[in-house]
Protein backbone atom coordinates (compact mmCIF):
# COMPACT_ATOMS: atom_id res chain seq x y z
CA UNK A 1 0.00 0.00 0.00
CA UNK A 2 1.59 3.31 -1.05
CA UNK A 3 1.46 6.52 1.00
CA UNK A 4 -1.37 8.08 -1.01
CA UNK A 5 -3.60 5.02 -0.66
CA UNK A 6 -2.85 4.91 3.06
CA UNK A 7 -3.74 8.58 3.45
CA UNK A 8 -7.06 8.13 1.63
CA UNK A 9 -7.92 5.06 3.71
CA UNK A 10 -7.41 7.06 6.90
CA UNK A 11 -9.85 9.67 5.57
CA UNK A 12 -12.48 7.00 4.95
CA UNK A 13 -15.18 5.46 7.12
CA UNK A 14 -16.42 1.99 6.22
CA UNK A 15 -20.10 1.28 6.78
CA UNK A 16 -20.93 -2.42 6.78
CA UNK A 17 -24.57 -3.28 6.07
CA UNK A 18 -25.23 -6.36 8.21
CA UNK A 19 -28.96 -6.28 8.85
CA UNK A 20 -30.26 -8.85 6.36
CA UNK A 21 -31.57 -12.25 7.36
CA UNK A 22 -30.37 -14.26 4.36
CA UNK A 23 -33.54 -16.32 4.14
CA UNK A 24 -32.10 -18.65 1.45
CA UNK A 25 -29.92 -20.12 4.20
CA UNK A 26 -33.15 -21.46 5.67
CA UNK A 27 -32.93 -22.52 9.32
CA UNK A 28 -29.29 -21.41 9.60
CA UNK A 29 -30.61 -17.87 10.00
CA UNK A 30 -33.51 -18.66 12.32
CA UNK A 31 -31.40 -17.51 15.26
CA UNK A 32 -28.88 -15.16 13.63
CA UNK A 33 -28.45 -12.75 10.76
CA UNK A 34 -26.54 -13.99 7.69
CA UNK A 35 -23.34 -11.98 8.41
CA UNK A 36 -23.16 -13.73 11.81
CA UNK A 37 -23.24 -17.25 10.31
CA UNK A 38 -20.06 -19.22 11.02
CA UNK A 39 -17.57 -19.81 8.21
CA UNK A 40 -14.21 -21.48 7.68
CA UNK A 41 -13.71 -23.22 11.01
CA UNK A 42 -13.48 -20.25 13.36
CA UNK A 43 -14.73 -17.10 11.61
CA UNK A 44 -18.06 -15.45 10.87
CA UNK A 45 -19.02 -14.25 7.40
CA UNK A 46 -18.81 -10.57 8.42
CA UNK A 47 -15.17 -11.01 9.45
CA UNK A 48 -14.11 -10.89 5.79
CA UNK A 49 -15.52 -7.41 5.10
CA UNK A 50 -14.23 -6.12 8.45
CA UNK A 51 -10.78 -7.66 7.94
CA UNK A 52 -10.59 -6.18 4.45
CA UNK A 53 -11.31 -2.75 5.91
CA UNK A 54 -8.70 -3.04 8.66
CA UNK A 55 -6.07 -4.52 6.35
CA UNK A 56 -6.78 -1.71 3.85
CA UNK A 57 -5.92 0.90 6.47
CA UNK A 58 -9.47 2.03 7.31
CA UNK A 59 -9.71 2.78 11.03
CA UNK A 60 -13.29 4.03 11.39
CA UNK A 61 -15.98 1.40 10.88
CA UNK A 62 -19.72 1.33 11.51
CA UNK A 63 -21.82 -1.85 11.39
CA UNK A 64 -25.56 -1.42 10.76
CA UNK A 65 -27.56 -4.30 12.26
CA UNK A 66 -31.24 -5.18 12.27
CA UNK A 67 -32.49 -8.78 12.00
CA UNK A 68 -31.77 -10.97 15.08
CA UNK A 69 -28.54 -9.12 15.76
CA UNK A 70 -27.63 -10.38 19.23
CA UNK A 71 -25.07 -13.01 18.19
CA UNK A 72 -23.55 -10.58 15.70
CA UNK A 73 -23.28 -7.79 18.27
CA UNK A 74 -21.79 -10.20 20.82
CA UNK A 75 -19.23 -11.34 18.24
CA UNK A 76 -18.27 -7.73 17.44
CA UNK A 77 -17.91 -6.90 21.11
CA UNK A 78 -15.71 -9.93 21.78
CA UNK A 79 -13.63 -10.05 18.62
CA UNK A 80 -13.48 -6.48 17.37
CA UNK A 81 -12.95 -4.46 20.54
CA UNK A 82 -9.30 -3.62 19.79
CA UNK A 83 -10.10 -0.22 18.24
CA UNK A 84 -8.78 2.63 20.41
CA UNK A 85 -10.19 6.16 20.39
CA UNK A 86 -6.82 7.60 21.44
CA UNK A 87 -5.36 6.21 18.19
CA UNK A 88 -8.19 7.83 16.22
CA UNK A 89 -9.91 4.47 15.67
CA UNK A 90 -13.52 3.44 16.17
CA UNK A 91 -16.00 0.65 15.60
CA UNK A 92 -19.63 1.64 16.09
CA UNK A 93 -22.47 -0.85 16.23
CA UNK A 94 -25.53 0.82 14.70
CA UNK A 95 -28.69 -1.18 15.51
CA UNK A 96 -32.00 -0.26 13.92
CA UNK A 97 -33.36 1.63 16.91
CA UNK A 98 -36.03 3.94 15.49
CA UNK A 99 -33.73 6.90 15.96
CA UNK A 100 -35.53 9.22 13.54
CA UNK A 101 -39.13 8.52 14.60
CA UNK A 102 -41.21 6.07 16.61
CA UNK A 103 -42.23 3.79 13.77
CA UNK A 104 -39.47 3.18 11.23
CA UNK A 105 -36.72 0.57 11.43
CA UNK A 106 -34.25 0.55 8.54
CA UNK A 107 -36.37 0.67 5.40
CA UNK A 108 -33.52 -0.14 3.01
CA UNK A 109 -29.75 -0.12 2.68
CA UNK A 110 -29.63 3.62 1.99
CA UNK A 111 -31.94 4.38 4.91
CA UNK A 112 -29.64 2.44 7.23
CA UNK A 113 -27.00 5.10 6.60
CA UNK A 114 -29.46 8.02 6.53
CA UNK A 115 -30.60 7.22 10.06
CA UNK A 116 -27.01 7.37 11.31
CA UNK A 117 -25.78 10.50 9.55
CA UNK A 118 -25.28 12.35 12.83
CA UNK A 119 -23.06 9.56 14.21
CA UNK A 120 -21.03 9.36 11.01
CA UNK A 121 -20.59 13.14 10.87
CA UNK A 122 -19.01 13.13 14.33
CA UNK A 123 -15.93 11.39 12.83
CA UNK A 124 -15.63 13.86 9.90
CA UNK A 125 -14.74 11.27 7.24
CA UNK A 126 -14.00 12.66 3.81
CA UNK A 127 -15.09 9.44 2.08
CA UNK A 128 -17.61 6.71 2.81
CA UNK A 129 -17.09 3.09 1.75
CA UNK A 130 -20.35 1.16 1.90
CA UNK A 131 -19.88 -2.61 2.25
CA UNK A 132 -22.10 -5.66 2.24
CA UNK A 133 -21.41 -7.82 5.27
CA UNK A 134 -22.31 -11.18 3.79
CA UNK A 135 -19.71 -12.19 1.19
CA UNK A 136 -16.46 -14.15 1.32
CA UNK A 137 -13.50 -12.45 -0.37
CA UNK A 138 -10.23 -10.56 0.20
CA UNK A 139 -9.96 -7.05 -1.23
CA UNK A 140 -7.81 -3.95 -0.74
CA UNK A 141 -10.38 -1.18 -0.53
CA UNK A 142 -7.69 1.51 -0.66
CA UNK A 143 -7.24 0.80 -4.39
CA UNK A 144 -10.95 1.25 -4.96
CA UNK A 145 -10.92 4.54 -3.02
CA UNK A 146 -7.92 5.72 -5.04
CA UNK A 147 -9.76 5.05 -8.31
CA UNK A 148 -12.79 6.95 -7.01
CA UNK A 149 -10.70 10.02 -6.22
CA UNK A 150 -8.76 9.89 -9.49
CA UNK A 151 -11.88 9.50 -11.65
CA UNK A 152 -13.91 12.26 -10.03
CA UNK A 153 -16.98 10.01 -10.12
CA UNK A 154 -20.03 10.62 -7.93
CA UNK A 155 -19.87 7.00 -6.84
CA UNK A 156 -17.57 4.10 -7.60
CA UNK A 157 -19.15 0.65 -7.56
CA UNK A 158 -17.21 -2.52 -6.81
CA UNK A 159 -18.03 -5.11 -9.45
CA UNK A 160 -17.26 -8.79 -9.80
CA UNK A 161 -16.47 -10.25 -13.20
CA UNK A 162 -18.64 -13.31 -13.76
CA UNK A 163 -19.47 -15.47 -16.78
CA UNK A 164 -22.19 -13.85 -18.86
CA UNK A 165 -24.14 -17.10 -18.72
CA UNK A 166 -24.45 -16.74 -14.92
CA UNK A 167 -25.15 -13.00 -14.72
CA UNK A 168 -28.94 -13.14 -14.95
CA UNK A 169 -29.21 -13.53 -11.18
CA UNK A 170 -27.35 -10.29 -10.41
CA UNK A 171 -27.56 -6.55 -10.88
CA UNK A 172 -25.37 -6.05 -13.97
CA UNK A 173 -23.42 -2.95 -14.98
CA UNK A 174 -23.01 -1.91 -18.59
CA UNK A 175 -19.80 0.11 -18.90
CA UNK A 176 -17.85 1.95 -21.57
CA UNK A 177 -14.13 1.70 -22.26
CA UNK A 178 -13.40 4.26 -19.50
CA UNK A 179 -15.21 2.24 -16.78
CA UNK A 180 -18.13 4.65 -16.73
CA UNK A 181 -21.40 2.87 -16.01
CA UNK A 182 -23.91 3.59 -18.76
CA UNK A 183 -26.68 1.31 -17.55
CA UNK A 184 -27.62 -0.74 -14.52
CA UNK A 185 -29.91 -3.70 -15.14
CA UNK A 186 -31.38 -5.81 -12.35
CA UNK A 187 -31.33 -9.55 -13.20
CA UNK A 188 -31.31 -9.13 -17.01
CA UNK A 189 -32.39 -11.92 -19.34
CA UNK A 190 -29.59 -10.99 -21.75
CA UNK A 191 -26.80 -9.50 -19.63
CA UNK A 192 -24.49 -6.94 -21.27
CA UNK A 193 -20.87 -8.01 -21.73
CA UNK A 194 -17.72 -6.24 -20.57
CA UNK A 195 -15.85 -4.21 -23.19
CA UNK A 196 -13.35 -6.53 -24.84
CA UNK A 197 -14.70 -9.60 -23.03
CA UNK A 198 -17.78 -10.89 -24.81
CA UNK A 199 -18.20 -13.84 -22.41
CA UNK A 200 -17.93 -11.82 -19.15
CA UNK A 201 -20.29 -9.42 -17.35
CA UNK A 202 -19.84 -7.02 -14.44
CA UNK A 203 -22.13 -7.69 -11.47
CA UNK A 204 -22.46 -5.32 -8.52
CA UNK A 205 -20.76 -6.50 -5.30
CA UNK A 206 -22.79 -4.11 -3.14
CA UNK A 207 -19.67 -2.00 -2.52
CA UNK A 208 -19.88 1.76 -3.04
CA UNK A 209 -17.46 4.66 -2.46
CA UNK A 210 -18.79 8.21 -2.11
CA UNK A 211 -17.49 11.55 -1.03
CA UNK A 212 -19.25 12.04 2.30
CA UNK A 213 -20.84 15.45 1.65
CA UNK A 214 -22.24 14.30 -1.68
CA UNK A 215 -23.64 11.08 -0.21
CA UNK A 216 -25.40 12.82 2.67
CA UNK A 217 -27.03 15.35 0.35
CA UNK A 218 -28.20 12.48 -1.87
CA UNK A 219 -29.55 10.49 1.08
CA UNK A 220 -31.48 13.42 2.50
CA UNK A 221 -33.16 13.97 -0.86
CA UNK A 222 -33.96 10.27 -1.11
CA UNK A 223 -35.44 10.16 2.40
CA UNK A 224 -37.99 12.78 1.35
CA UNK A 225 -39.01 10.87 -1.78
CA UNK A 226 -42.21 8.89 -1.04
CA UNK A 227 -41.72 6.79 -4.18
CA UNK A 228 -38.27 5.53 -3.15
CA UNK A 229 -37.57 2.22 -1.43
CA UNK A 230 -34.47 3.89 0.07
CA UNK A 231 -32.12 1.24 -1.27
CA UNK A 232 -28.75 1.66 -2.99
CA UNK A 233 -29.28 -1.02 -5.61
CA UNK A 234 -32.88 -0.14 -6.44
CA UNK A 235 -32.85 3.65 -6.11
CA UNK A 236 -29.56 5.46 -5.47
CA UNK A 237 -27.30 3.81 -8.05
CA UNK A 238 -29.86 3.75 -10.92
CA UNK A 239 -30.58 7.44 -10.24
CA UNK A 240 -26.89 8.33 -10.45
CA UNK A 241 -26.42 6.29 -13.63
CA UNK A 242 -29.03 8.52 -15.29
CA UNK A 243 -28.15 11.84 -13.67
CA UNK A 244 -24.54 11.59 -12.52
CA UNK A 245 -21.21 9.85 -12.98
CA UNK A 246 -20.97 6.23 -11.84
CA UNK A 247 -17.64 4.44 -12.21
CA UNK A 248 -17.14 0.68 -12.11
CA UNK A 249 -14.22 -0.90 -10.28
CA UNK A 250 -13.61 -4.52 -11.36
CA UNK A 251 -12.73 -6.75 -8.43
CA UNK A 252 -9.69 -8.16 -10.23
CA UNK A 253 -7.90 -4.81 -9.79
CA UNK A 254 -7.96 -4.86 -6.00
CA UNK A 255 -8.48 -8.47 -4.97
CA UNK A 256 -5.86 -9.80 -2.60
CA UNK A 257 -4.20 -13.06 -3.56
CA UNK A 258 -1.38 -15.05 -2.05
CA UNK A 259 1.04 -17.04 -4.19
CA UNK A 260 -1.32 -20.02 -3.89
CA UNK A 261 -4.43 -18.31 -5.27
CA UNK A 262 -4.63 -18.53 -9.03
CA UNK A 263 -7.66 -16.32 -9.62
CA UNK A 264 -9.81 -13.76 -7.78
CA UNK A 265 -12.05 -15.37 -5.17
CA UNK A 266 -15.50 -14.01 -4.27
CA UNK A 267 -18.46 -16.02 -3.02
CA UNK A 268 -22.01 -15.19 -2.04
CA UNK A 269 -22.66 -18.09 0.34
CA UNK A 270 -26.37 -17.36 0.29
CA UNK A 271 -27.74 -20.88 -0.12
CA UNK A 272 -27.16 -24.10 1.81
CA UNK A 273 -25.44 -25.62 -1.24
CA UNK A 274 -23.09 -22.66 -1.81
CA UNK A 275 -22.37 -22.39 1.93
CA UNK A 276 -21.52 -26.09 2.20
CA UNK A 277 -19.35 -26.04 -0.92
CA UNK A 278 -17.39 -22.91 0.07
CA UNK A 279 -16.57 -24.44 3.46
CA UNK A 280 -15.71 -27.89 2.11
CA UNK A 281 -13.56 -26.35 -0.65
CA UNK A 282 -11.24 -25.06 2.08
CA UNK A 283 -10.18 -28.67 2.71
CA UNK A 284 -8.75 -28.98 -0.83
CA UNK A 285 -5.00 -29.62 -1.13
CA UNK A 286 -4.61 -26.11 -2.59
CA UNK A 287 -7.92 -24.30 -1.92
CA UNK A 288 -9.06 -21.42 -4.12
CA UNK A 289 -9.23 -19.22 -1.00
CA UNK A 290 -6.05 -19.00 1.07
CA UNK A 291 -7.03 -18.28 4.68
CA UNK A 292 -3.50 -19.08 5.83
CA UNK A 293 -2.12 -15.86 4.31
CA UNK A 294 -0.53 -13.94 7.21
CA UNK A 295 -0.02 -10.93 4.96
CA UNK A 296 -3.81 -10.44 4.85
CA UNK A 297 -5.17 -12.00 8.06
CA UNK A 298 -8.85 -12.67 8.65
CA UNK A 299 -9.43 -11.19 12.09
CA UNK A 300 -12.07 -12.75 14.32
CA UNK A 301 -12.95 -13.64 17.88
CA UNK A 302 -10.82 -16.58 18.98
CA UNK A 303 -11.97 -18.60 21.95
CA UNK A 304 -9.36 -19.91 24.36
CA UNK A 305 -9.41 -23.63 23.61
CA UNK A 306 -6.98 -26.53 23.92
CA UNK A 307 -5.59 -28.11 20.74
CA UNK A 308 -7.64 -30.64 18.82
CA UNK A 309 -7.13 -34.23 19.98
CA UNK A 310 -7.35 -37.57 18.13
CA UNK A 311 -7.66 -40.69 20.24
CA UNK A 312 -8.04 -44.49 19.96
CA UNK A 313 -5.94 -46.63 17.68
CA UNK A 314 -7.86 -49.84 17.13
CA UNK A 315 -9.06 -51.41 13.93
CA UNK A 316 -12.41 -49.75 13.12
CA UNK A 317 -12.01 -47.36 16.04
CA UNK A 318 -9.23 -45.01 15.08
CA UNK A 319 -9.44 -41.24 15.44
CA UNK A 320 -8.43 -39.96 11.99
CA UNK A 321 -9.02 -36.98 9.72
CA UNK A 322 -8.07 -36.90 6.04
CA UNK A 323 -8.28 -33.74 3.90
CA UNK A 324 -10.09 -32.08 6.79
CA UNK A 325 -9.90 -28.99 8.99
CA UNK A 326 -10.40 -29.53 12.73
CA UNK A 327 -10.55 -26.52 15.06
CA UNK A 328 -9.38 -26.05 18.63
CA UNK A 329 -11.20 -27.88 21.40
CA UNK A 330 -12.32 -30.75 19.14
CA UNK A 331 -11.92 -34.38 20.20
CA UNK A 332 -12.02 -37.01 17.47
CA UNK A 333 -12.58 -40.11 19.58
CA UNK A 334 -12.34 -43.21 17.41
CA UNK A 335 -14.17 -41.51 14.51
CA UNK A 336 -13.15 -41.23 10.86
CA UNK A 337 -13.32 -37.90 9.03
CA UNK A 338 -12.92 -37.46 5.29
CA UNK A 339 -13.07 -33.98 3.73
CA UNK A 340 -14.76 -32.42 6.75
CA UNK A 341 -14.64 -29.04 8.47
CA UNK A 342 -15.26 -28.98 12.23
CA UNK A 343 -15.60 -25.74 14.15
CA UNK A 344 -14.54 -25.14 17.74
CA UNK A 345 -15.36 -27.68 20.45
CA UNK A 346 -16.72 -30.49 18.28
CA UNK A 347 -16.92 -34.10 19.45
CA UNK A 348 -17.02 -37.13 17.19
CA UNK A 349 -17.45 -40.40 19.08
CA UNK A 350 -16.28 -43.93 18.33
CA UNK A 351 -17.21 -45.80 15.16
CA UNK A 352 -18.82 -42.71 13.57
CA UNK A 353 -17.99 -41.95 9.95
CA UNK A 354 -18.12 -38.41 8.56
CA UNK A 355 -17.70 -37.43 4.93
CA UNK A 356 -18.31 -33.92 3.61
CA UNK A 357 -19.49 -32.69 7.02
CA UNK A 358 -19.53 -29.00 8.00
CA UNK A 359 -20.13 -28.98 11.76
CA UNK A 360 -20.50 -25.65 13.52
CA UNK A 361 -19.27 -24.99 17.08
CA UNK A 362 -19.93 -27.48 19.87
CA UNK A 363 -21.56 -30.16 17.77
CA UNK A 364 -21.52 -33.65 19.28
CA UNK A 365 -21.76 -36.68 17.03
CA UNK A 366 -22.82 -39.92 18.69
CA UNK A 367 -21.35 -43.37 18.25
CA UNK A 368 -21.92 -45.25 14.98
CA UNK A 369 -23.35 -42.17 13.21
CA UNK A 370 -22.86 -42.23 9.44
CA UNK A 371 -23.04 -38.72 7.96
CA UNK A 372 -22.40 -37.62 4.38
CA UNK A 373 -22.72 -34.13 2.84
CA UNK A 374 -24.33 -32.32 5.77
CA UNK A 375 -24.26 -28.93 7.47
CA UNK A 376 -24.85 -29.19 11.22
CA UNK A 377 -25.91 -26.09 13.15
CA UNK A 378 -24.12 -25.13 16.35
CA UNK A 379 -24.83 -27.08 19.52
CA UNK A 380 -26.57 -29.98 17.77
CA UNK A 381 -26.25 -33.43 19.37
CA UNK A 382 -26.37 -36.12 16.69
CA UNK A 383 -27.89 -39.29 18.22
CA UNK A 384 -26.09 -42.62 18.13
CA UNK A 385 -26.49 -44.59 14.93
CA UNK A 386 -28.03 -41.75 12.87
CA UNK A 387 -27.52 -42.26 9.12
CA UNK A 388 -27.77 -39.27 6.78
CA UNK A 389 -26.83 -39.24 3.11
CA UNK A 390 -27.92 -42.72 2.01
CA UNK A 391 -31.72 -42.46 1.67
CA UNK A 392 -32.73 -39.18 -0.06
CA UNK A 393 -36.47 -39.52 0.60
CA UNK A 394 -35.95 -40.27 4.30
CA UNK A 395 -33.45 -37.43 4.61
CA UNK A 396 -35.93 -35.00 3.04
CA UNK A 397 -38.60 -35.98 5.58
CA UNK A 398 -36.35 -35.46 8.57
CA UNK A 399 -34.07 -32.60 7.55
CA UNK A 400 -33.71 -29.71 5.11
CA UNK A 401 -32.37 -31.41 1.99
CA UNK A 402 -31.27 -29.43 -1.07
CA UNK A 403 -31.63 -30.42 -4.69
CA UNK A 404 -27.91 -31.21 -4.70
CA UNK A 405 -28.30 -33.62 -1.79
CA UNK A 406 -26.84 -31.52 1.04
CA UNK A 407 -28.74 -31.84 4.33
CA UNK A 408 -29.01 -29.10 6.95
CA UNK A 409 -29.46 -30.45 10.49
CA UNK A 410 -30.62 -28.28 13.40
CA UNK A 411 -31.57 -29.02 17.00
CA UNK A 412 -35.36 -28.74 16.41
CA UNK A 413 -35.05 -31.25 13.57
CA UNK A 414 -33.24 -33.72 15.84
CA UNK A 415 -35.87 -33.24 18.54
CA UNK A 416 -38.61 -34.21 16.05
CA UNK A 417 -36.91 -37.44 14.94
CA UNK A 418 -39.10 -39.51 17.26
CA UNK A 419 -42.09 -38.61 15.09
CA UNK A 420 -40.75 -40.68 12.17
Amino acid sequence: MDKENKRLAKQTMALVLAGGRGSRLQELTDRRTKPAVYFGGKSRIIDFALSNAVNSGIRHIGVATQYKAHSLIRHLQRGWSFFRAERNESLDILPASQRMNDTDWYKGTADAITQNIDIIESYHPKYICVLAGDHIYKQDYSLLIQQHVDSGADVTVGCIEIPKSEASGYGVMQVDENDRVTDFIEKPIDPPAMPGHTDQSLASMGIYVFKTDFLFELLREDSNNPDSSHDFGHDIIPYLVKHGHVAAHPFSRSCVRSQYEEKPYWRDVGTIDSFWKANIDLTDFVPELDIYDNAWPIWTYSELTPPAKFIHNEEGRRGTAVSSMVSGGCIISGAQLDRCLLFTGGRAHSYSSLQGVVAMPYVEIGRNAQLSNVVIDSGVKIPEGLVVGEDPSLDAKRFRRTENGVCLITTPMIEKLTLF
